[in-house]
């Protein structure tokens, strides 16, 4: 099978018997290796383990007890918990972790027969949109090797797009999954908060986390979902709430849209942060246009205060949830400690990067006696008033269009002195974040060589119409079958 194969294709291949599970991973590891110089997306690639499962999932194709995804190989962004794997979150406090058990999400997908093939590179604890926070070196973007492939799930948008994996998990808490899926050129979907279990997933902020996909196309990223989603009683914020849809879609793909056309919202305070691509995403609405969707203008009035609200709620959260991390009973632990307070301090210092380090003191800042209310709690009213605008205009419209990024992939480098200018990139899908809605990034034309990604954001738990939308714009264009010419993979 071509190195570009859809998880549809593989299905279909596995399923004549042009190919193996075995020959499919051994396929994934060798271009992986091959490409590991130039993108470091990879932080652990474990051939033996990958092997052992491949050659499992080709019993299970033989004695008729495949699931919908036996064989296929997979990535995992590495803040996700595998048992018997290294899981660093990309940082030096947990360089030498090794999970003792599965993230839920994972374990279901392992349970549907996929293949892992290892952990993919990040942003430290995901708080970065460049994927150069990372303790173990940037990666790179396989469109364009100087620039930086997004964050903080750089690394598992830079391995589809690169063609080793037909798929890969991500995480999206102010946008980390819609972002490098857009600056890679490959589809990115952020489902409704709770719609995926965060047992076993590293928490960042844990009112804002999501774990979601990257894939070639809508239909693929759908077919990951239905496996990954569902209640889960580890987690309590899991949801469950139930959709039959979902559940068939290994069997019947999306399907189509039915019914009159939909109307599609158009907000300018999302458009007027474009600073590059607005061509593709005009096309892209024209696309939607020809297809019978009707569009029309609705206001969003708050978003613009969605930003460092989100920063603060999110530095907050980041602040509580990393407070474990000490010392004492994993993690990095600082050498010699001359008293208890000394072990905290040095192996916190330590262990933990600057961007890291400035979001815990800020969130603990924000948290302090005499300034929650000042910002943490003004904070939490912003959101509220973002999550009342995004309910006004679904009164009026069914789906939101909306430009995933102010422009393209930015040079590594670029931004890294500038946290402000940095935390720019993710002005267009934080909001979402703060409402807890689905939203999917679709790869909708190249500006100057470089892809651009334009997102649909739909009610909660309304993936259904979100993804049938957006398979209906992939079958109408051809953005999402674009492929970078990369050095060193022929």
């Amino acid at each position: 099978m071509a190195p570009f194969s859809s998880l549809r294709e593989l299905r279909q291949g596995l399923g004549r018997g042009d190919c193996t599970s075995l020959e499919l991973t051994e396929a994934a590891l060798d271009r992986a290796r091959r490409l590991h110089e130039s993108l470091n997306c990879f932080i652990t690639l474990d051939e033996e383990k990958a092997v052992a499962a491949a050659v499992a999932a080709d019993r299970r194709l033989q004695d008729g007890s495949a699931g919908p995804l036996t064989g296929m190989p997979l990535a995992h962004k590495d803040l996700f918990c595998i048992e018997g794997w290294p899981t660093t979150c990309a940082s030096k406090m947990l360089a030498n972790f090794i999970s003792p058990y599965t993230a839920t999400a994972i374990d279901r997908l392992q349970g549907a027969g996929s293949v892992t093939l290892g952990k993919l590179n990040m942003d430290e604890f995901a708080m970065g949109s460049s994927t150069e926070t990372s303790h173990f070196g940037p990666t790179a973007n396989p469109w364009a090797l100087q620039r930086t492939p997004g964050g903080s799930s750089g690394g598992s948008a830079a391995c589809v797009a690169a063609g080793i994996t037909a798929a890969a998990t991500g995480t999206d808490t102010g946008g980390s999954i819609r972002q490098p899926a857009s600056f890679c050129g490959v589809t990115g979907l952020k489902p409704t908060y709770g719609r995926v279990s965060r047992y076993g997933m590293i928490a960042f902020a844990s009112s804002l986390d999501q774990g979601g996909v990257f894939a070639r196309d809508v239909e693929d990223a759908a077919l990951l979902l239905s496996v990954m989603a569902g209640f889960d009683p580890r987690d309590s914020t899991s949801s469950a709430h139930r959709d039959p849809w979902l559940e068939s879609v290994p069997d019947n793909g999306v399907g189509e849209l039915a019914g009159d056309s939909l109307t599609i919202g158009l907000a300018d305070e999302f458009f007027s942060e474009v600073s590059e691509g607005a061509e593709c995403i005009d096309e892209a609405r024209q696309a939607l246009e020809a297809l019978g969707f009707r569009c029309r203008t609705v206001s969003l009035p708050h978003i613009r205060t969605a930003m460092p609200a989100y920063y603060v709620i999110a530095g907050a959260e980041a602040s509580t949830n990393l407070s474990r991390y000490d010392g004492v009973r994993f993690g990095h632990r600082c050498d010699q400690p001359a008293s208890l307070a000394d072990l905290y301090e040095r192996s916190r210092s330590e262990g933990f990067g600057t961007e890291v380090k400035r979001r815990i003191l800020t969130g603990t800042y924000a948290l302090s006696a005499g300034y929650f209310d000042a910002y943490y709690l003004k904070a939490q009213k912003i959101r509220r008033l973002v999550a009342e605008d995004f309910a006004a205009a679904f009164r009026a419209v069914d789906l939101l269009l909306a430009p995933t990024t102010p422009g393209t992939a930015f040079r590594r480098g670029q931004l890294t002195d500038d946290p402000v200018a940095m935390y720019q990139q993710d002005v267009c899908t934080i909001p979402v974040n703060l409402a807890g809605l689905p939203a999917i990034s679709l790869p909708c034309g190249l500006h100057e060589g470089l892809p651009v990604g334009v997102q649909l954001i739909a009610r909660h738990f309304d993936e259904r119409r979100l993804m049938q939308a957006g398979a209906a714009f992939q079958r109408a264009t051809n953005w999402h079958e674009a492929r970078p010419a990369l050095e060193g993979a022929s």
